[in-house]
């Protein structure tokens, strides 16, 4: 949007100079008759493009005017969605435990809220890479070393617990996720391009830090 807002303010700074200043372009270019200015009654904008050296100048629309092209992702922004998406699913998993197994009411509600909204997190990831042509996953990726990940071990010992002890075992390793989920977004941040998958990575670590706020106030841990 700054890059089409710029090359607006071009156009119309150009369609507004005066017939002098069209005519000192067109000697600049090497033509010895003036170029005509643009005709003031028309409601398109015209826009003077000086020409290389000993070639003429030209008039277009504006709207023929191309802004260069951005790369709009790269290779960090696939790596995040693609990772994000093995991520969020622990995330799930590990919450979807809880209606069973908690005994603190907060606790089921924290959980609740992490599936509701982490759920349609993964189908918008999932989108977001299939309109690019890019796969879901990459097998090159360790998942089990992406940050905040919990190992298969604390993953048992979760689904075995309940009660207070799953509360507090919950909630640790929640935050150590989340937590992960920060250095995540951080990363894409720094290294990515596209500007609505960075969008929606901050929104994702705003909601996560008042998550982990939260179960930080619920005194199980």
């Amino acid at each position: 949007m700054q890059h089409r807002r710029a090359w607006a303010l071009t156009a119309a700074t150009l369609a507004l100079g005066s017939a002098v200043g069209v005519a000192v372009l067109a000697r600049a270019s090497g033509r010895t008759e003036p170029v005509a200015a643009p005709d003031p009654s028309s409601s398109a904008v015209r826009v003077l493009i000086p020409g290389r050296p000993g070639e003429s100048a030209t008039v277009t629309d504006a709207d023929n005017v191309q802004a260069p092209e951005q790369p709009r992702y790269n290779q960090a922004d696939v790596a995040y969605a693609q990772m994000m998406i093995v991520h969020h699913a622990q995330a799930i998993e590990m919450a979807d435990l809880a209606p069973d197994r908690a005994a603190n009411d907060g606790v089921r509600n924290i959980a609740s809220r992490i599936s509701a909204a982490q759920a349609p997190e993964i189908s918008t990831l999932r989108t977001w890479l299939a309109d690019r042509g890019q796969p879901e996953s990459n097998p090159a990726h360790d998942h089990a070393t992406m940050p905040g990940m919990q190992p298969a071990d604390k993953m048992t010992a979760l689904k075995a617990a309940t009660g207070a002890d799953f509360d507090r075992q919950f909630v640790a390793m929640m935050i150590e996720h989340h937590f992960g989920a920060q250095t995540m977004v951080g990363t894409v941040l720094k290294q990515g391009s596209d500007l609505t998958l960075a969008e929606w990575a901050n929104e994702t670590a705003v909601e996560q830090v008042g998550e982990i706020r939260r179960m930080r106030d619920l005194g199980v841990v």
